[in-house]
């Protein structure tokens, strides 16, 4: 199996895609990470030797300007990421429909956005893998949240399709359904319930093992949850 080499991770922070960016270059692949707010990586970069990049997700020229910038400094990635969501949430018939449009735009535009550019430098290698990370809401509706659903199915639905084409192509395509709440420094574990929260560190590690599966046996989506999160 041929090995990766450079990763890219989309809509970056101090949370899951900290957690993969170090994971990434543990195992010695050359990473950047790209958000709005780039100042706000300067830490995880000192600490993993990334790369930083400004970029609006929904921007489709923005995005492509990522892409060149990227393969201009480290060559084009083989491994891409995409975190970036927007949520707003609401009675229905309160909903915003800015924020809705927004909410649509970068969960679910954005992701087909970076996943455009990122098959398109693959494709003539015949080789890599985008991982797209979902949530609870894009497998069930839950009430007052039907713009982040909307988003979410619509990024489990692109990632189906997209497997399904381009898996015999050499392209592995995966989407993550994370169904549950992810620990931080901010949002800590019940102590009468350890482990009712998801470790980005362990979900990092779950999305290792999936881009290091044999092309036998791909997955094209895997569930996380917590022990103690209901089905």
């Amino acid at each position: 199996m041929e090995k990766f080499k450079k990763a890219l991770i989309v809509g970056a922070g101090s949370g899951l895609s900290a957690s993969l960016a170090r994971k990434f270059a543990a195992e010695g692949l050359e990473v950047a990470v790209a958000a709005r707010n780039p100042d706000k990586l300067a830490s995880l970069c000192r600490e993993t030797g990334a790369i930083s990049f400004a970029v609006d997700a929904a921007d489709p020229e923005e995005v492509a300007g990522l892409f060149d910038a990227v393969e201009a400094t480290l060559g084009a990635p083989d491994v891409v990421v995409y975190n970036a969501s927007y949520r707003v949430r609401g009675p229905f018939e309160t909903l915003d429909p800015d924020k809705v449009a927004r909410t649509l735009a970068v969960t679910a535009y954005g992701a087909f956005l970076v996943a455009q550019q990122a098959v398109r430098r693959m494709l003539p290698n015949n080789h890599g893998a985008v991982l797209l990370t979902g949530a609870s809401a894009g497998v069930k509706g839950y009430k007052q949240s039907a713009p982040f659903a909307m988003g979410k199915f619509a990024l489990r639905g692109m990632a189906q399709s997209m497997a399904r084409e381009l898996f015999p192509q050499g392209i592995h395509v995966a989407h993550f359904v994370i169904d549950g709440g992810i620990r931080s420094v901010t949002r800590t574990d019940d102590t009468q319930n350890p482990d009712s929260l998801l470790d980005p560190d362990a979900i990092a590690g779950s999305y290792w093992h999936v881009l290091n599966q044999p092309r036998s046996a791909w997955a094209w989506e895997i569930e996380l949850r917590p022990w103690v999160e209901n089905f």
